[in-house]
C-alpha cells in the first residue's frame, strides 16, 4: 500500500512539475537578424523528437506560438522559424501580401530562410536530428513543401491550407521524407490544377504523400482571425481544424516516435 501510495505520489509530482517554457532565439540568415521561439517541456529528459513550426503571411503571431505550446504539451521540442525577420510583422493585406510574396516570387530565398531556422533547432540541446519535422500555415503550409523540395533532412513536413504549386516541379526529386498536405477542399486559392501538378510531382518523384480534403473548408480553415464566412475564401472552420490536427499527431506519431 505504502509503495503504491509512493508511486501515485510521484505521478503527480511529475506531472506538477511539467511545464512549458518558451524562450526566443535570435539568429541570422544570410545577414537578416531574426527572431524565432524555442518552446519546449521542461520536464522532459534527454533529446526530443523536434518540429520546426513556420508562420503564415503575418509572421510570426499567436497562432504560431499556441501551436507550438500545443506540440510542446505532445513531448516534442520545437522551434517557430521566423522567415521575414525580427520586427517585420504585417498586419495583414496588403503588406502581408506583399511582404509574403517576395518568397513565393524567390523559392530559393524562402528556402534559406527555413534552412537556416531547420538550423537553429538543430543547435538547441534537446534537439534529436534523426527525427526532425516541419508544419506551416497558409505561406508556411508552402514553406515547408518548399524545405522538403530543397533535400532538407526531416523524416517529414505537414502543410495546411498551403500553397502547392512549385515553379520547379522537377525539385521533387529532392525530398526526403514524408509529405502530408491538409487541404480545404473549397480553397479558391489553390487551384485545381495546382493540385494536380502537386500530386503528379510527388507521384513522378516516388515521394510518399497523402492529401486530404476536407469538404466545405476553404482557405485558412485553422485560422479563427478568418471569421466563419466561407464565402469569403477564406474562414475558420472547427471541423478541419480538429481533423486536421489529428491528422498530424497520427502522422508524427507514426514518422517521429
Amino acid at each position: 500500500m505504502k509503495t503504491s501510495l509512493a508511486l501515485i505520489a510521484s505521478f503527480f509530482v511529475s506531472v506538477a512539475s511539467a511545464e512549458v517554457v518558451e524562450k526566443t532565439v535570435e539568429y541570422t540568415s544570410a545577414g537578416v537578424l531574426c527572431e524565432g521561439l524555442h518552446v519546449v517541456d521542461n520536464a522532459k529528459t534527454g533529446t526530443l523528437p523536434s518540429v520546426l513550426v513556420v508562420h503564415q503571411w503575418t509572421g510570426v503571431s499567436e497562432n504560431e506560438k499556441m501551436r507550438a505550446r500545443m506540440l510542446a504539451e505532445l513531448g516534442y521540442n520545437v522551434f517557430v522559424a521566423d522567415v521575414y525577420g525580427k520586427g517585420v510583422r504585417p498586419p495583414g493585406p496588403p503588406a502581408s501580401a506583399k511582404e509574403a510574396g517576395k518568397y513565393k516570387a524567390d523559392r530559393a530565398l524562402l528556402r534559406q530562410r527555413l534552412n537556416d531556422a531547420l538550423a537553429e533547432l538543430k543547435k538547441l540541446p534537446q534537439t534529436n536530428a534523426s527525427k526532425l519535422a516541419a508544419i506551416g500555415y497558409c505561406f508556411g503550409g508552402t514553406g515547408v513543401i518548399e524545405l522538403a523540395r530543397s533535400g532538407a533532412e526531416v523524416s517529414g513536413v505537414v502543410s495546411f491550407h498551403g500553397g502547392l504549386d512549385s515553379p520547379t516541379p522537377a525539385d521533387g526529386k529532392n525530398i526526403k521524407g514524408e509529405v502530408l498536405a491538409l487541404h480545404g477542399a473549397d480553397d479558391p486559392f489553390v487551384p485545381a490544377a495546382d493540385v494536380k501538378a502537386f500530386e503528379d510531382e510527388l507521384t513522378s518523384a516516388g515521394v510518399k504523400y497523402e492529401l486530404v480534403k476536407y469538404p466545405g473548408a476553404v482557405h485558412a480553415f485553422t485560422q479563427k482571425a478568418a471569421g466563419d464566412d466561407p464565402k469569403k475564401g477564406a474562414a475558420y472552420n472547427a471541423d478541419a481544424d480538429t481533423k486536421s490536427w489529428l491528422a498530424m499527431k497520427a502522422f508524427f506519431d507514426r514518422i517521429l516516435k
